[in-house]
């Protein structure tokens, strides 16, 4: 089944690892007929916006999702960065354990989908942190 998608003026997205930008100024519509990764620029992280601990879980993550020929190298970034993570935070290892199932289900997307749950939890994390400290 063909999946259709629309990219508003100056939108972005990557679809099997190139980097496709709407330059017109109106909107255009694509029809992809195959399997192949697509993030639009809404899931899209730069890596120099991964710039806490659970971006950067989600950027190895999104690598391994477009770039399938770097897998060994990107899993073991990820797998480094888990541990750290669950070493600093052991709350998060419910969410983990359901990433790292997609991760070695190659379920790359949907594990960037919960992944985004990590990191609105780390955000809730550091507000409430920052919020006691200002309290003190």
């Amino acid at each position: 089944m063909a999946l259709k998608i629309t990219l508003k003026p100056g939108e972005r997205m990557v679809i099997g690892g190139a980097v496709l930008t709407n330059a017109n100024s109106a909107s255009c519509d694509l029809v992809i007929e195959n399997k192949t990764p697509i993030l639009r620029q809404k899931d899209i992280l730069s890596e120099e916006k991964a710039n806490s601990p659970c971006r950067r879980i989600y950027y190895a993550i999104q690598l391994m999702y477009i770039d399938e020929h770097n897998l060994a190298a990107y899993h073991k970034i990820y797998w480094d960065l888990v541990k750290d993570l669950i070493r600093a935070a052991p709350s998060t290892v419910v969410l983990i354990d359901s990433i790292s199932e997609h991760i070695l289900q190659r379920k790359y997307y949907q594990a960037l989908k919960l992944t985004k749950r990590l990191i609105d939890y780390e955000q809730e994390a550091i507000q409430h942190v920052s919020g006691c400290a200002e309290s003190v």
